[in-house]
């Protein structure tokens, strides 16, 4: 609740926006075929933090380039975003999301791969009544790497030898290239120059990286009512991250090959002894390192920005992102 508490208090300046998304949203969903109306009302239920379209409007109000189109441009993100969600429950075959059933849980595989489909083809439409090709163009490159981001993720599951660069690039693409493009919107409906747009999409790209760290960090450290599913499920089913990669390099061979073979035998006992294990070798504090640094240097990407009520909200939902561990 404390979480959901500061977050509210961050929004506050954009609170009147982020209400005309809900309501837009709303609407977007509605009516197309009885299924997608239940579908849309049982995603609807379980709405999320609404942080990249929090972003948005704070980072386009701090900086002059909210346009009346700005609500429109967050919903074709969120939209993307939330088809991205449908298609990983399918892959990730989970049960729960946001503490309650996933669409592919409540319904069928197919039904959550294919709502995931219509969801991309209305962010989409969307984008085309903008009538922005530059956001069109910056939205569909996003899209992109989500999808090479997810493909790799999978790919690199249970290699254990994998780079903290590597990492990062899999987790830009997969997860900052969204925060990156709604950072971006606000100059580009606004078509300030290239230069403008590059410092909001930096800032974005690095809060973005910042964020999964930290979601990474909450499978060490977080709770089954916090991440909406057991500790320890990521790391056990092959998910290498940045606490682990930093710990298994702090060690000599033999100890990381001890610990990996910890790791495949993938129980509760063998989480218990990881977790020691990365926490004894300081990946847990590095990761938390990583993400503050990250986010200090997003901050000062967007430099000078005048103070106000909404950079000061913006500061604060930087905050945000990396304190869900502290």
């Amino acid at each position: 609740m404390l979480d959901i508490n500061r977050l509210q208090e961050y929004t506050q300046p954009v609170h009147s926006d982020l209400d005309l998304f809900e309501e837009k949203l709303s609407d977007y969903l509605r009516g197309d075929s009885p299924l997608i109306s239940s579908i849309a009302r049982h995603l609807l239920k379980s709405r999320g933090k609404r942080i990249r379209p929090a972003f948005l409007f704070l980072s386009s109000r701090a900086s002059d380039n909210y346009t009346e189109i700005s609500v429109d441009a967050s919903l074709a993100i969120e939209l993307i975003h939330t088809a991205t969600l449908l298609h990983d429950d399918v892959v990730d075959e989970s049960h729960l999301r946001r503490g309650q059933k996933t669409v592919n849980a409540q319904w069928t595989n197919l039904i959550s791969v294919l709502m995931g489909d219509y969801l991309f083809a209305k962010a989409f439409r969307i984008m085309v009544d903008v009538n922005s090709m530059d956001l069109i163009n910056a939205v569909s490159l996003a899209t992109s790497r989500v999808s090479i981001g997810e493909l790799r993720q999978i790919e690199e599951t249970g290699n254990y030898a994998l780079s903290e660069e590597e990492y990062l690039d899999i987790i830009a693409d997969k997860t900052a290239s969204l925060f990156n493009v709604s950072c971006e919107a606000g100059p580009i409906l606004k078509k300030k120059n290239y230069s403008e747009r590059r410092k909001f999409a930096s800032f974005g790209e690095k809060i973005g990286v910042a964020f999964q760290i930290v979601d990474d960090l909450l499978d060490f450290v977080g709770d089954a009512e916090t991440i909406g599913k057991e500790p320890g499920n990521d790391v056990l089913t092959g998910k290498v991250t940045l606490p682990l990669i930093y710990s298994l390099k702090k060690v000599t061979v033999a100890g990381s090959r001890d610990i990996i073979k910890q790791l495949k035998q993938g129980n509760e006992d063998s989480f218990r002894l990881v977790y020691d294990f990365v926490n004894e070798n300081g990946g847990i504090e590095y990761a938390y390192k990583k993400a503050d640094e990250l986010c200090q240097r997003g901050l000062e990407s967007i430099l000078p920005v005048s103070n106000s009520a909404y950079y000061e909200s913006l500061t604060g939902m930087v905050k945000y992102t990396i304190s869900r561990t502290s």
